[in-house]
């Protein structure tokens, strides 16, 4: 966090807007810090100008804490979704227990803190975890969660730091940007990036070196031997992008290049439109999106969850905010792709 007086001049990376705290003798640091963790205050103008400051730009780098069992889904093919920091506002969080606090699943292991970082395509893809946007996520009771509760101030619970939460918009999946990287952070500090993505393979390339092929071998069902790891599931979410009004699969290398998804180079041609695209679907009254489906039963994530639409469903916490149920497929209603356009 940055925190300013009156005078201050403040040179910074235009992707990563810091998050800005105008201090002065009536507002000391400590004061907004407490601020940020009651939820008195989570309506207090003041505090939602600070929040307000912590924006997520084109290329701004994103950062969801994981554990190893999330790494191996990753892997597998999962998308970023949920509970999620820029990269700027954790980036002094060093040691895995610092960093573990910060996990979606309640994972408890802090050996070694696992993390997966990308590019934002659009600041469309994120929202705070606050009313308008999410107004039930603070009045959950514990036994339907997972993880630290939600503040509602904007803010993740903490004894000593000021760090502006975010969510993927309504929980989506986003599709996996090129070159986002799972890395691992170790003791002493040192951070390794493990993997690199590589959207046209559709699959991980290995970064580690032999020094830190052993961690490698903390993630469940992965080779630590192994190169490449192509991911085995397929996407519930995808880019979409037109040129000359015929449509193809893109692929976002952000802040600036959205091209085609083809495996020849010569054929990465830049798109003209691009639109994030994913099924959605109501279910006893409550909008869902659909992440798997046969013909008989599909699965479904919801889009703001709060206790009574969760009563309702039935719906299980699987992460932090992240609650999901089966549904016969017979029963959904306004079933639908939904295209969210991005501005080029």
């Amino acid at each position: 966090m940055t925190v300013t007086g009156e005078d201050s001049e403040l040179g910074t990376d235009p992707l990563d807007p810091p998050l800005m705290a105008p201090l002065r003798r009536e507002l000391s640091w400590q004061q907004v810090q407490s601020m940020s963790q009651s939820a008195g205050y989570r309506d207090d103008p003041g505090l939602r100008r600070i929040r307000a400051t912590a924006a997520i730009r084109r290329g701004t780098r994103m950062t969801k804490v994981l554990s190893a069992a999330q790494v191996a889904g990753h892997l597998g093919g999962w998308l970023p979704y949920g509970f999620c920091y820029r990269s700027c506002d954790i980036a002094h969080l060093r040691e895995p227990e610092q960093l573990t606090l910060l996990r979606t699943d309640g994972a408890a292991d802090d050996r070694v803190a696992f993390a997966l970082r990308w590019r934002a395509t659009d600041p469309l893809d994120f929202e705070v975890p606050v009313a308008p946007a999410q107004p039930g996520l603070a009045a959950l009771p514990s036994h339907s969660r997972i993880g630290a509760m939600v503040l509602g101030t904007g803010f993740t619970p903490s004894t000593d730091d000021l760090i502006p939460e975010y969510v993927t918009t309504s929980f989506a999946d986003l599709p996996m940007p090129a070159n986002a990287q799972l890395l691992a952070h170790v003791p002493g500090g040192d951070e390794v990036v493990l993997y690199s993505f590589q959207p046209e393979q559709n699959g991980w390339l290995r970064l580690a070196g032999p020094r830190w092929r052993g961690l490698l071998g903390e993630i469940p069902g992965v080779s630590p031997d192994r190169e490449y790891v192509p991911c085995t599931a397929t996407g519930t979410a995808k880019l979409v992008g037109q040129i000359d009004g015929k449509e193809y699969e893109a692929v976002a290398d952000p802040p600036g290049e959205f091209r085609v998804r083809a495996l020849t180079r010569a054929a990465r041609y830049p798109v003209q439109t691009l639109s994030r695209r994913a099924e959605q679907a109501m279910w006893r009254g409550v909008p869902c999106w659909v992440l798997q489906r046969d013909e008989t039963w599909a699965r479904l994530r919801m889009l703001r969850p709060d206790a009574d639409a969760i009563n309702v469903l039935g719906a299980r916490c699987y992460e932090r905010g992240v609650y999901e149920t089966w549904a016969p497929v017979g029963e959904l209603s306004d079933h639908h792709i939904a295209d969210l356009a991005y501005q080029l």
